[in-house]
């Protein structure tokens, strides 16, 4: 395996066809044709995802990547997933405009445990190799001076996320720098064939080669991803701008956020979420209902999805309440609307009196008037209180 280049060579049209299949719905796979000779080779590919679990959940932005890696294991492609319990103390510098917060040990192996868990609903558990970055580069300071002794401060300042902050003045640490760098180690720890990630990784990917470069191994090609977007359309997929689908998200929870997908975005859901095109002749509606129906299948099984998708008509097709809904305590008797509305709800009595007004408050599907703002417990007691369009609580009175 010292080899690093190989000798130009015109692969066969199998592994030509398959290429093609695996880089549908690729941004981008490099170097150009790359796979296609790796293909040819006739041997199962080891194909590398490094994750570094800085959160508990993941969402369906996530599985984008894992889809892909399932593809590949498909085609009878070994993959190797690799938690970057080590990585993930340092931090991606991958588009910051700062240092990312170092992470607890603890926690890191706690989200990696819950990433696994949810990764596995996507990937084959017993065709994926799962490794840890601490085996190899929890190293002696010699042998990371080594390491570090490999790559110049040049290339890796030519990352794009440094010039920007170098530019507009702000630091990047030294150990942010170190970061392409371990994570490039990686590939060589794994004799990775190919690597995955979305379009923000590739600077990191392509380091994986300059690192295998170093070590004399043979190199390995890169595939980039497209960003899914959120719900809005418009953002990135992240819980914290409020715009994911999580993968543990209830199912009638996750059926209702796909039916708000943009129809423009319907098309890139199919392909990044299913490996398939829009289904023709299906409008939007339809179209989404079958998306929500296959992802609720994939995540919670085929028994939950009548439930979710008649969930969704109950709310949002017949505009009725939920059958099943939390019980909210009215608590003193006479019931101040306000001051009932913001406890069950989690808004300012300011926000409460204004959605009255716009009648946004509703009690047995009825809007309620702006006045008066104080009721009997007993003409409120066993009724629905409604905010909004989905949110629900039955009125009781007591414990």
């Amino acid at each position: 395996m010292s080899n690093v280049t190989e000798e130009p060579r015109e692969p066969g049209p199998d592994a030509v066809a398959s290429a093609a299949t695996l880089t549908r719905t690729a941004v981008e796979a490099l170097p150009e044709g790359r796979l296609a000779l790796q293909l040819d080779q006739g041997r199962p590919l080891r194909i590398k995802l490094g994750i570094d679990p800085t959160a508990p959940d993941i969402h369906l932005g996530h599985t984008v990547v894992l889809n892909k890696l399932r593809e590949f294991q498909e085609s009878g492609h070994q993959v190797v997933l690799i938690i970057g319990d080590y990585t993930a103390r340092v931090g991606d510098p991958s588009g910051r405009s700062d240092q990312r917060p170092m992470l607890d040990p603890a926690a890191i192996d706690a989200n990696a445990e819950t990433f696994m868990a949810q990764a596995f609903k996507v990937l084959d558990r017993e065709k994926t190799e799962v490794r840890y970055n601490s085996e190899w580069l929890k190293m002696e300071s010699d042998q990371l001076f080594s390491l570090m002794a490999r790559p110049t401060v040049a290339r890796l300042l030519e990352r794009d996320d440094f010039q920007k902050r170098m530019a507009a003045e702000e630091p990047v640490s030294l150990l942010e720098l170190v970061y392409p760098l371990l994570q490039g180690y990686d590939s060589v720890a794994i004799d990775a064939d190919v690597e995955i990630g979305g379009t923000d990784q590739k600077f990191n990917l392509l380091f994986g080669r300059d690192m295998q470069a170093a070590f004399g191994k043979p190199l390995q090609s890169i595939m980039t991803l497209p960003i899914l977007p959120g719900t809005d359309g418009v953002k990135k997929m992240s819980k914290s701008t409020g715009n994911y689908i999580g993968v543990t998200d209830p199912p009638e929870e996750m059926f209702g956020k796909v039916m708000r997908v943009p129809d423009a975005n319907l098309e890139q859901y199919w392909q990044l979420l299913l490996s398939e095109d829009l289904p023709s002749g299906a409008g939007p509606n339809e179209a989404k209902r079958e998306l929500g129906r296959r992802l609720v299948e994939r995540f919670h099984g085929p028994e939950a999805v009548p439930g979710a998708e008649e969930h969704f008509n109950r709310l949002f097709v017949r505009h009725e309440a939920p059958e099943d809904m939390e019980d909210f305590n009215l608590g003193e008797d006479p019931v101040h609307l306000p001051e009932l509305v913001a406890d069950a709800f989690g808004v300012s009595r300011s926000e409460a009196r204004r959605t009255l007004k716009q009648g946004g408050i509703r009690l047995d599907g009825e809007p309620l008037p702006p006045e008066p703002l104080d009721y009997p417990a007993k003409e409120l007691e066993g009724k629905v209180l409604q905010y909004g369009k989905r949110q629900f609580f039955r009125l009781v009175k007591g414990a």
